[in-house]
């Protein structure tokens, strides 16, 4: 419990995790912004003539309600987690940029309880970003279904497991954050490899795999993206099971491998790495 709060003082007396709460703040606000004004226009439509089943079924599950309002209820999920993933890095690295490891490690010889620590704040800290966009999220989805003439279906449990899945999407990204953190002790090299990865990564893969399907017709291939960890939460945080998709809880157990590999090696680099 020492380790844990004296992360938490290092944590709080920087300006890090206010910058980018404030980045998810504007991030939420441009993320419910474009998602109510596709609820918009998409709910309740009708799927365009001559277009194959396949297109007409995931047309069906778009235009639905509730899907819109698990969507709405989870906005900012995105560039939130970017966030917190880059919250668990700085929390590390920025031990390696100010030259406080070495006293950080003398202080408590024991590295498995210190890098134990980080994890378990960087963890509580995702929680914290998702308790806020979700105090955001909840108000703002029920003024806009009402203001639609919906419900606002809060009671649904596709909702409300949209909702859970999604801190728990926020918990595991601030896990990897820190394992990525240990592995990449360069704040900047860090910081810029997940950015890129994140944001340019995910679409390319998204891109190459779905050409190489089409390719080799050979469908299984598109789905090997979802073993990406930002793939994978947006697969979760659905709530339901889509047409051509992955089962919903399949991107749960990805996002928990790569949480739980990335901070078992985490903690085992830092027990023989050394670190002066």
């Amino acid at each position: 419990m020492r380790l844990v709060k004296a992360e938490v003082v290092k944590l709080l007396t920087t300006n890090t995790w206010w910058l980018f709460a404030l980045g998810a703040l504007v991030t939420w606000a441009a993320t419910f912004a474009l998602n109510a004004t596709v609820a918009h226009f998409t709910m309740g439509a009708s799927a365009p003539q001559d277009v194959s089943a396949e297109d007409a079924a995931n047309f069906a599950v778009v235009s639905d309600q509730i899907y819109q309002a698990a969507n709405l209820y989870t906005s900012g999920q995105f560039f939130g987690l970017l966030f917190v993933v880059l919250l668990g890095i700085v929390m590390v690295t920025s031990e390696f940029y100010h030259q406080t490891a070495t006293s950080t490690f003398l202080t408590t010889p024991h590295r498995t309880a210190v890098i134990s620590a980080k994890l378990v704040v960087a963890a509580v800290a995702g929680l914290l970003f998702w308790l806020f966009t979700t105090a955001l999220n909840i108000p703002a989805t029920m003024i806009f279904l009402g203001a639609e003439d919906l419900p606002t279906h809060l009671g649904d449990s596709i909702v409300q497991r949209a909702l859970l899945l999604n801190g728990l999407a926020y918990l595991l990204w601030g896990i990897l954050g820190v394992g990525i953190g240990v592995l990449i002790r360069s704040q900047i090299a860090a910081t810029v490899t997940s950015v890129l990865a994140y944001l340019l990564g995910t679409a390319l893969i998204g891109v190459l795999f779905t050409l190489l399907a089409g390719w080799l017709d050979q469908d299984w291939i598109e789905k090997i993206q979802y073993g990406l960890p930002s793939v994978a939460s947006g697969l979760m945080v659905a709530g339901r099971n889509l047409p051509n998709q992955p089962d919903y809880w399949v991107g749960a157990v990805v996002l928990i491998v790569w949480a739980v590999v990335t901070g078992t090696i985490g903690t085992l680099i830092t027990r023989r790495r050394d670190i002066s």
